[in-house]
């Protein structure tokens, strides 16, 4: 199992987690794609929410070996061809390093304060998987065209070319239709955890087999928050200190984490738990969250990193 950091804000606090990344040998950085970084209204106020886009092209300047993957841009927020020529571009400024992750959006606040269009989650899907064709055609190495109802894209070669393979990402926790997406156009699924995490891979992976795909060939990841500790009691004093700044009792917050699936334990524990999800084909988890690089920095000596 590999690890790498999602993570987001200013640009000198995105390239902090980058450099940290390069220290520490991590393979890659990933940026989620939102224009509302927080949920509360108030927190959203003062969050910093720049453009990933944007940040990974400068990134791709400023870094030399990470893998820079956005995690994931809603499609609600741009047109496929828009981002096939950002990752075209990013791509050959980081040398062939960049992986466009693509989603449905589902931050329906985002959408409400910029007046984006925000269709219901059915016709998202479609948009969706238009725009995976899409890219998949965009991308080719020699041109395809693309005509569905809501893109179309001509045989015409674009110019210039990725430095490498652009590789395309899909990620969520959707039983069926994100499975399907992720197999039949993706390189790699990005799988939320959950009690049916196996089926889903299953899904993707029989999705990948029924588009003519290699099943094995899917790199299959997932991402979220890590709550870890040396020890049963320094694991509490943790969970106290995480719980008083989220304004909530450490029962209340033990409650959110289960809810959502968050590894937490020691780290004797948590070795044990990711190497559950090796064994289901997971090789990579991108941590999220951390408030400075010092913790970050502890969270990998614990883990063995």
């Amino acid at each position: 199992m590999e690890f790498a950091f999602q993570t987001s804000g200013i640009y000198e606090d995105v390239l902090g987690v980058a450099r940290l990344s390069q220290r520490r040998g991590l393979p890659a950085i990933a940026l989620p794609d939102h224009y509302l970084m927080a949920l509360d209204e108030e927190k959203a106020k003062v969050t910093p929410a720049s453009d990933a886009l944007i940040q990974l092209a400068g990134l791709a300047r400023d870094t030399t070996d990470l893998e820079l993957v956005v995690l994931v841009s809603p499609i609600t927020f741009r047109h496929p061809a828009v981002l096939v020529k950002t990752a075209i571009t990013i791509d050959r400024m980081s040398g062939g390093r960049f992986t466009l992750g693509i989603g449905t959006g589902w931050m329906d606040r985002e959408h409400e304060v910029f007046g984006l269009p925000y269709p219901p989650m059915s016709e998202r899907f479609d948009l969706l998987e238009e725009s995976l064709a899409y890219a998949r055609a965009a991308l080719a190495d020699e041109p395809l065209g693309y005509s569905g109802r809501h893109y179309t894209l001509e045989p015409f070669p674009i110019s210039p070319r990725p430095a490498g393979k652009v590789k395309l990402l899909v990620g969520g926790g959707g039983t069926s239709k994100t499975p399907r997406l992720a197999g039949t156009y993706a390189d790699e699924f990005n799988v939320s955890l959950g009690d049916d995490l196996a089926d889903r891979i299953d899904r993707a992976r029989t999705a990948a087999a029924t588009a003519g795909r290699d099943p094995h060939a899917l790199v299959l990841s997932s991402v979220g928050q890590i709550v870890g500790a040396a020890s049963e009691s320094d694991l509490e004093h943790r969970l106290g200190v995480l719980a008083a700044e989220a304004g909530v009792t450490i029962h209340e917050l033990v409650e959110q984490l289960k809810r959502r699936r968050t590894p937490t334990g020691t780290y004797d524990q948590l070795s044990e738990r990711f190497a559950e999800l090796a064994d289901l084909g997971i090789t990579r988890f991108y941590i999220q969250g951390g408030r400075d690089n010092d913790r970050r920095a502890e969270l990998l000596d614990g883990l063995g990193i």
